[in-house]
């Protein structure tokens, strides 16, 4: 399990640019560069762009258990591991842990909660609680199926055959 793990480290820096098809190229206009990211249906990017919410109980990565990646949909961005997903039976994907250094917290305007998005793209993932004692870490980030893509294990297997 340890090398698994491993392996998912040394390739996450390639990850977003080895799914082939799903990034668009990035154009260079003046002294900016304009990165342009996955197409997503109407309901990912009301989620996404727009800070939506799924309905609870109707994504397909509820109740997942495969071993394998979460992605950002939008960018690829590697997110979450399938180590750190856990049944919190509230009626989205959730995780005690992030990839370190993938997901942002941003206090919400409300006060009340505190809402998660991609650190490289800036999409709308969800909100992290604190404090519920439902896992060792105390932390359970609430996702939005619309908001991440699942990796199997099987699939990064191919990975390195992708980079060659």
């Amino acid at each position: 399990m340890k090398s698994y793990f491993f392996l998912i480290l040394i390739l996450l820096p390639f990850l977003g640019a080895c799914q082939t098809g799903t990034i668009k190229n990035t154009e260079t206009m003046g002294n900016e560069t304009e990165r342009k990211y996955n197409e997503l249906t109407p309901q990912q990017e009301y989620v996404i762009k727009n800070k939506g919410t799924d309905r609870a109980f109707t994504g397909e990565y509820t109740d997942k258990k495969d071993e394998g990646l979460y992605i950002c949909r939008q960018c690829n961005n590697p997110l979450y591991t399938s180590n750190d997903k856990f049944s919190s039976h509230c009626g989205w994907p959730s995780f005690d842990d992030e990839i370190k250094g993938a997901v942002k917290r941003i206090p919400d305007a409300d006060g009340m909660r505190t809402e998660i998005v991609c650190m490289n793209c800036k999409g709308h993932l969800g909100h992290v609680f604190i404090g519920e004692q439902l896992t060792d870490k105390n932390t359970r980030h609430c996702v939005n199926t619309s908001s991440i893509q699942f990796v199997s294990k099987e699939e990064m297997k191919d990975l390195p055959a992708v980079i060659k």
